[in-house]
């Protein structure tokens, strides 16, 4: 699907003014490139990595919840609800997107994962235009030819086929999001916005 991008004039008060939005932020996975390290807590720059993404987040949320499957007492510290996989064994970042589904009061649901710090004061705004104007379920970011399929906005009408997909054994974040038909949302005047510190050389 073509990417779509729709300029925005906003501000930090413009979405209260419009339907409301969860927020959640991706950090249940094993960290396997970073030798195991749950990389929410891990520093950069002199602050983990997961204050990055809460002080980015929370003037463009309405409510904010942090996935996790370890450290929760210490996730918890910052105040939001934290909600572990409702399936076992780290089946990937569609299982912790299944939860913020499952437990967001508002209809819109965001994500970003933990490792991307640099997020955009108008990230969720841009994604909701899309949304709003393309009449969508879903739809997620891309830069160039790249794809960000984790980095997304969903209505929780999407949970059911989720959960579907999830039963069938697929993991797959992008196929699922072919699957839904989901919108591709085009960052690439900011593609710094998106990127992740993934290695232990990123932290340098």
């Amino acid at each position: 699907m073509a990417p779509f991008y729709l300029p925005t004039i906003w501000n930090v008060g413009d979405y209260k003014n419009r339907m409301p939005v969860t927020g959640v932020i991706l950090a249940g996975g094993r960290g396997v490139r970073m030798a195991g390290r749950d990389k929410g807590l891990i520093n950069y720059q002199g602050q983990p990595l997961i204050e990055y993404l809460l002080e980015a987040f929370t003037p463009q949320v309405d409510e904010i919840f942090i996935s996790a499957n370890r450290n929760l007492e210490k996730y918890r510290q910052y105040g939001h609800s934290v909600l572990a996989d409702q399936r076992s064994d780290f089946q990937g970042p569609l299982a912790g997107i299944e939860a913020g589904l499952t437990h967001a009061k508002h209809n819109l649901v965001v994500f970003t994962p933990c490792d991307a710090p640099f997020m955009s004061t108008d990230y969720v705004s841009r994604l909701r235009d899309v949304l709003e104007n393309k009449n969508s379920r879903a739809c997620y970011a891309s830069v160039a030819d790249r794809e960000h399929p984790t980095h997304l906005l969903l209505n929780r009408e999407c949970t059911k086929s989720l959960s579907s997909y999830l039963e069938s054994g697929q993991r797959k974040v992008r196929n699922w999001l072919r699957l839904i038909e989901a919108e591709e949302v085009d960052f690439s005047d900011i593609p710094e916005s998106f990127i992740n510190i993934n290695l232990s050389s990123d932290l340098v």
